[in-house]
């Protein structure tokens, strides 16, 4: 069945873009396709599932270049991730012919360490921001208020899968502040919590 809502970013830091499509009625159910020119050339592939309560239920991410792919697959049940990966090619050898350091593993040797965690980030995507703004009720919830998540970062184009720490404060006017160890941005959200403006990563054309 054809899902009813479509979503496009467009790269504001690399050459690239986003294309989701989706239903939020009971939680979120989304695939997507986005493509950047850096750090090498990809394409990421990914579907999102959700519980009612938008907790991350299922993530299935595909990442492919020129010479490599690679596949990760999250799950959360009873509160523990199980966390299946492959690869194809040789990943490295793109990102090192480019300049760049060689990738991490996809996946993670450690999934007790996610313990906690109920939202996937999707490295590249502005679409996961959406999971913990609707988990937590941040369209409504008090202003300048933190709060303090544990998530499982997948990074791209690596699929390397980490635990991160970050910070959501509802700012007011559509606006909520999204914090990491390293990193603050303003994001602008329309009324269902999707990201319109993600300065520095995206933006809604």
């Amino acid at each position: 069945m054809p899902l009813p809502t479509a979503l496009f970013w467009e790269r504001r830091d690399v050459p690239g873009a986003e294309h989701a499509l989706l239903a939020d009625r009971s939680g979120l159910y989304a695939h997507g396709t986005a493509l950047a020119a850096a750090p090498v050339p990809y394409a990421c592939h990914y579907e999102l599932q959700t519980d009612q309560d938008w907790m991350t239920a299922r993530a299935d991410v595909r990442t492919e270049g020129a010479g490599w792919a690679r596949q990760v697959r999250l799950e959360l049940a009873a509160g523990r991730w199980r966390i299946t990966a492959s690869e194809q090619g040789d990943l490295d050898a793109a990102l090192v012919a480019a300049g760049h350091a060689r990738a991490g593993l996809p996946g993670s040797e450690d999934p007790d360490l996610l313990y906690g965690a109920f939202d996937v980030d999707l490295g590249c995507s502005p679409l996961t921001n959406t999971l913990p703004v609707r988990r937590l009720g941040l369209l409504t919830a008090e202003i300048g208020v933190a709060h303090r998540i544990s998530v499982a970062w997948v990074l791209v184009p690596s699929l390397e899968v980490v635990q991160a720490d970050q910070i959501y404060t509802t700012l007011g006017d559509n606006l909520v502040r999204f914090a990491s160890e390293t990193f603050s941005a303003d994001l602008s959200i329309d009324d269902q919590g999707f990201v319109v403006d993600y300065p520095g990563l995206a933006k809604q054309p």
